[in-house]
């Protein structure tokens, strides 16, 4: 390499370059033959990129932090490079050409974008996975890409992984090879071009559920061995959604495949890969957390954005509403075509609400912006695509929705894009909407309400919402009209919070009427609203422990234990053998109160502590570690080996459990017998686990 190679930097600024290399550089394909080794965190191999040359330039770089290169080779002959641990730039004269081909070798341990779950374990009954996310610009974390959304490429990915195991990634699997007795090679091609970020891969012990849609498009929906009772009620109406968006939006569903695949510790709740949906593998329910939180919304979300956010793609960070908008308004569509009008109508008033107090504080956001809140891109947009619709009407919508995708299919889009075809369809002007919806700050209340308003459940809502701060006495005959079955869901809730703290015989009545509705999500808001059990109600609140719903059993458990201590036995038998969701709300709660109950069987409590505080260790999904470290905090019951394992969960790639764990350490601290056994166990920690303590000792 030439010595003044070795100095080159570029004198630009980083928007300036990429908008330049935008310009004058087209990646065509990308093909990957790489090797994942879970057991060193590596990532190495080959990477082939063909491109076209729009304009001359003298050089191209490609995103790659913290790797190492060897044998790049421009069409075959080895060429000048730089790297700057960020970026590999190759310098040469290009000019204009219709196809180059660049080729380097790469290895490296990726610091993030690719996570690597609990490989360092040698236990083969421990769940073991690695999966991916991209995030907008971090796919370069573990294969050199362009990380901009605007260059689009054909993703071709041959990727080598340990025998045994099923791994998932973009496009169609074309070839399963074995390249001896211990690594499988996948071979996944696509037809179409995507923006690097959503690269995705997933690999662990899996089984598949497989369906077709009615366009013939296979979904594969893949799940734990010994998650196969989950199966039906987490990918319930999963092929009905996917018929369902694909009539709604009017364009095929663009990729050759979908596929689902729930890992552990994602950091998200899901992510819209092409044609690979990864999601966090909490979403998973059997048929009774189904009724408490379900992936429907997730499923139908991250589904919409193959058509909004990967086939079209936004241009700047300014237009992310044109993904996140979207896909919420169309998820919430097919959520409305499985649960009706009244759930679409009450999760625009939810939204409604949590916007307008923030715009009430001053505090709301433009739509077309690229520092916005989720709440601003997922909710404030979908409320636009409602409104808008509203304002034009169905076929106006429709059609405006399916030239803006044909017209901009594997490209990039702009606001301007997308309101010119609805527009140029509705045959005027929207400049009032544009106004109101995409470039004001203040939430626009008093339309939305007109809106809502046209719903006839929502007319009777407010009605009952309106009478919270009205004596019991003075609407008791519209709240007991407002339970005569069948109960409305959302109304017979709100009736039961107005009932909240009140113990007249009316209130009582009210109540026992309630109890009786049969409906679970009415039954509900009791066990989570009443505190304090009025007299001659408690064989009612007892019947809460048998419902069909892990929230209410989790909530009726702990007030019973509060209000009726001498019949913990009981409450405790009738719930010994429920578990809950994946983080065991119901199970660590009975651990505990087992723990700290008077009466009960104190030969087992070696056990059941044994459990409790086995929940904490680092193999275990974060929110069921969260969970026990919230309850051993409570009881005041850390073990040397729970404060090992709370360090170990303030380094975590969840930022949200990594910060949790920084919080609750940092309460400990302040406890001077917990100070005392972490400086105890300076001397057996990791050095990153040392180092990260001894900040916090301030030593």
């Amino acid at each position: 390499m030439l010595l003044f190679l070795m100095v080159y930097a570029p004198i630009f600024s980083q928007s300036t370059l990429k908008d330049k290399q935008i310009e004058s550089v087209n990646f065509k394909t990308t093909n990957a033959d790489i090797a994942i080794l879970p057991l060193t965190r590596t990532v190495k191999g080959k990477m082939t990129y063909t491109f076209k040359i729009i304009q001359d330039i003298d050089s191209i770089y490609l995103d790659a932090r913290n790797m190492e290169f060897e044998n790049v080779l421009l069409n075959g002959e080895k060429v000048n490079y730089y790297y700057d641990n960020s970026k590999i730039w190759v310098i040469a004269d290009f000019k204009t050409t219709e196809n180059d081909t660049l080729s380097l070798e790469f290895s490296i341990n990726p610091k993030q974008a690719m996570y690597f779950i609990n490989w360092k374990y040698a236990d083969v009954n421990i769940k073991k996975e690695v999966w991916t996310q991209g995030q907008g610009k971090n796919t370069s974390n573990w294969m050199p890409v362009v990380d901009d959304m605007r260059e689009k490429t054909i993703y071709n990915l041959k990727i080598a992984f340990k025998k045994g195991y099923e791994l998932v990634a973009n496009g169609e699997l074309t070839e399963k090879l074995a390249l001896n007795d211990s690594i499988t090679q996948w071979h996944y091609s696509m037809k179409n071009p995507m923006s690097s970020y959503l690269v995705g891969i997933a690999a662990g012990n899996y089984r598949v559920k497989d369906e077709v849609a009615e366009t013939s498009i296979p979904i594969k929906m893949y799940y734990y061995p010994e998650d196969s009772l989950k199966t039906e009620p987490t990918y319930r109406y999963s092929k009905q959604i996917f018929d369902f968006l694909e009539k709604e939006i009017g364009v095929s569903y663009p990729w050759q495949n979908y596929k689902q695949i729930p890992v552990q510790d994602f950091l998200y709740s899901g992510m819209e890969n092409t044609s690979v949906t990864i999601f966090s593998d909490m979403m998973m329910v059997d048929s009774i957390g189904y009724n408490d939180r379900n992936y429907i919304s997730v499923n139908a979300h991250e589904l919409a954005h193959q058509w909004f956010g990967d086939m079209v793609t936004e241009e700047s960070g300014d237009d992310h509403w044109l993904q996140e908008g979207f896909a919420t308004y169309f998820a919430l569509l097919a959520e409305r075509d499985i649960f009706g009008e009244d759930y679409y109508y009450w999760k625009l008033y939810e939204s409604a609400e949590k916007l307008k107090s923030l715009s009430d504080q001053g505090k709301g956001e433009v739509l077309t912006t690229s520092k916005g809140s989720s709440l601003t891109y997922y909710q404030k947009g979908a409320w636009a695509l409602h409104v808008l619709r509203e304002r034009v009407g169905d076929e106006v919508f429709r059609k405006a929705i399916q030239n803006y995708l044909e017209k901009y299919k594997f490209s990039n889009v702009t606001t301007a894009n997308f309101m010119d075809e609805v527009e140029k369809i509705y045959g005027k002007k929207l400049e009032n909407f544009r106004k109101n919806w995409l470039q004001q700050t203040a939430f626009q209340g008093t339309a939305a309400l007109n809106s809502l308003k046209k719903s006839k459940f929502i007319n009777e809502y407010l009605k009952i919402a309106a009478l919270r701060e009205t004596p019991l006495i003075n609407k008791k005959e519209i709240l007991d009209k407002a339970l005569n079955f069948p109960v409305n869901d959302y109304i017979g809730q709100e009736v039961v919070i107005q009932l909240s703290g009140q113990k007249s015989t009316i209130a009582k009545e009210l109540y026992r009427k309630a109890f009786k509705s049969g409906n679970l999500y009415v039954r509900q808001a009791i066990a989570v609203s009443m505190k304090d059990i009025p007299e001659g109600l408690q064989a009612n609140f007892e019947s809460l422990l048998k419902d069909d719903s892990y929230l209410t059993k989790e909530n009726a458990l702990m007030e019973l234990w509060l209000r009726y201590p001498e019949k913990i036995a009981t409450y405790l038998n009738a719930t010994k053998n429920v578990q809950g969701f994946s983080n065991k709300n119901v199970r660590l709660l009975w651990l505990t109160l087992n723990l700290v109950s008077e009466g009960v069987d104190q030969e087992k409590a070696g056990v059941y502590y044994a459990e409790l505080s086995g929940y904490t260790y680092p193999t275990y999904p974060f929110e069921l570690r969260q969970n026990a470290f919230g309850y051993l905090y409570q009881i005041n019951a850390f073990s040397t080996q729970n404060l090992m394992d709370l360090l170990e969960g303030a380094q975590h790639h969840n930022y949200r459990f990594r910060d949790y764990c920084r919080e609750l350490l940092d309460k400990l601290l302040e406890n001077e017998d917990y100070r005392e056994k972490y400086v105890a166990l300076l001397d057996q920690l990791s050095e990153v686990n040392k180092e990260f303590l001894n900040k916090k000792l301030k030593i």
